[in-house]
């Protein structure tokens, strides 16, 4: 495995570099773009790289289905740090380009989404194609293949363009959530703002099926911070569910909550327990810290030897 390598979606000039470059190692380390989110997380599990950093949610659109997938799917994976990083596009153009002059333009498709009502407003006659990464649509307006892309303004000197216009963004504070994935090993320790992922499969379906599984988390006091319904591929109606929680999976409350959903459900893949970026500490319910746990561990045993409070 080449350790010292670390891949992200390509090519140079994505947001996904950009955010991968505030990783303090990233200063220390071999940066390798791959084609697409698949690839570098491919890349991982075949030794060729120690970790990618990948987006998997923003504040527009939600989850990033192919990085669900990819992390649900296939040799198993673990997420190790997140970044956030705000987003705003530029459209960029090849030089002398003027608005009236764009009819097609590029960009991956997580970008069309926060961007399609300053289309509308400003070049509603303009065909989208969709684009593996906004810098590669970057790159084919450079060949010529379309006349603009919505990419970093960054990525506008690396391609031989301009911007046209910057600072676009259909919703204010727009923010890309990417996490660093590599193979399975220990989770780091936990900080007091945490956050554990995981893939839960249904298994029977039945009425309150999924009610079941969210309580596993609601009686211990477990937040969730993100949950979203996937398809197995399996046939209509065949369903995981990924989810983020608050805490660690060193906290009681979470472990758990894990434990109770591996009693139920056909499979669950552990994710990692990893600090939060927010850096957010953990909001605990009265009844579900660690002490209480033990508290509570210790009078059952009490219980069970006798000893019981009269």
């Amino acid at each position: 495995m080449s350790a010292n390598r670390y891949t992200y979606l390509g090519p140079e000039g994505t947001f996904t570099e950009a955010a991968l470059r505030t990783l303090p190692e990233s200063a220390t380390r071999e940066l390798v773009p791959s084609v697409s989110v698949p690839a570098a997380l491919d890349a991982v599990r075949n030794g060729e790289a120690a970790a990618a950093l990948v987006p998997i949610e923003n504040s527009v659109e939600g989850g990033i289905n192919q990085t669900l997938d990819e992390l649900a799917q296939g040799e198993p994976l673990m997420i190790y740090r997140e970044v956030l990083l705000p987003i705003a596009f530029a459209l960029l153009v090849r030089p002398g380009t003027e608005l009236q002059d764009v009819k097609t333009v590029t960009g991956h498709p997580a970008a069309q989404v926060q961007v399609r009502h300053w289309m509308a407003d400003h070049l509603p006659d303009a065909h989208w194609e969709s684009a593996a990464s906004n810098a590669d649509g970057a790159r084919m307006v450079q060949e010529g293949r379309f006349d603009g892309a919505f990419a970093g303004e960054f990525a506008a000197a690396q391609y031989g363009l301009v911007p046209l216009a910057t600072e676009i963004h259909d919703a204010a504070n727009a923010t890309t959530r990417f996490v660093l994935v590599g193979r399975p090993g220990r989770t780091s320790a936990p900080t007091g703002a945490d956050k554990t992922s995981a893939v839960f499969w249904l298994g029977e379906d039945h009425p309150g099926a999924l009610l079941e599984l969210l309580q596993e988390f609601a009686v211990r006091g477990v937040n969730l911070m993100r949950i979203e319904s996937r398809p197995t591929g399996e046939g209509l109606g065949k369903y995981c569910f990924s989810a983020d929680a608050e805490g660690h999976i060193s906290d009681r409350r979470v472990s758990e909550a894990l434990m109770g959903l591996h009693r139920i459900c056909p499979k669950v893949r552990f994710l990692g327990s990893y600090p939060r970026a927010d850096a957010q500490a953990a909001t605990v319910r009265p009844g579900t810290s660690d002490a209480e746990f033990v508290r509570a561990s210790d009078w059952l045993s009490r219980c069970l030897d006798g000893r019981a409070e009269q």
